[in-house]
């Protein structure tokens, strides 16, 4: 009789649970990305937001200074570059994460965190140095918007670098589990985003301010 029981029970199937896992780690991947995608879709809109009340008031400098008078374009350029490396330098993090290789993808992320550390520190020495000249905020509605849409961006840059040390002690205790993958193409979105949105201040804030 047990014998008979044995042989009319199903056989396990273990390939079964396996693609159920995977079909579990797609969809809460999918609906990751997808939340993501809408949160940087909102940022993208607080930048424009900011650019458009930039460009209604960066020339109402009310006897103050104009931005031809306090802009350094070598150093804003610096700070440009410095910016535009951390995102090569993070492109080749995800490309040995895509290979598996933990130890580069955490070399790679220390360099970007290097590169976005001295992005912050050069724009709050421009800060300081604009203050210390008596460019403040309260100067002219032309400097409120530059603090505010350049601030802006530094603090996001300031919050990418504290994820990018989160990411490098998760990676570190847990390897390049697929959670952590999916941390890591957010966190690439986010940074390469800033990116662009300083591309677009470089230009429209200290390049057309000082050609003005």
């Amino acid at each position: 009789m047990a014998r008979e029981t044995l042989e009319a029970a199903p056989a396990v199937n273990p390939t079964y649970y396996l693609v159920e896992e995977d079909e579990h780690h797609a969809a809460s991947g999918g609906g990751t990305l997808l939340g993501f995608w809408i949160y940087l879709m909102s940022d993208a809109l607080i930048f424009a937001t900011l650019f458009a009340t930039y460009g209604v008031v960066s020339g109402n400098f009310a006897g103050g200074p104009s931005p031809r008078e306090i802009f350094e374009l070598p150093l804003v350029a610096l700070n440009t570059a410095m910016l535009l490396f951390s995102s090569i330098t993070f492109g080749m993090g995800m490309i040995d994460m895509e290979s598996g290789r933990t130890r580069a993808t955490l070399g790679w992320l220390a360099v970007t965190a290097l590169f976005g550390f001295a992005f912050i520190s050069i724009e709050l020495y421009e800060f300081a140095s604009l203050i210390a000249e008596g460019a403040t905020p309260q100067r002219s509605a032309f400097l409120s918007g530059f603090f505010t849409l350049v601030g802006t961006h530094g603090l996001h840059v300031t919050f990418g670098l504290i994820w990018i040390a989160v990411m490098m002690v998760q990676i570190g205790q847990r390897g390049l589990i697929p959670e952590n993958r999916r941390r890591l193409i957010c966190l690439g979105m986010f940074w390469h985003l800033l990116d662009v949105v300083w591309i677009g201040v470089f230009t429209f804030v200290y390049l057309l301010g000082v050609l003005r």
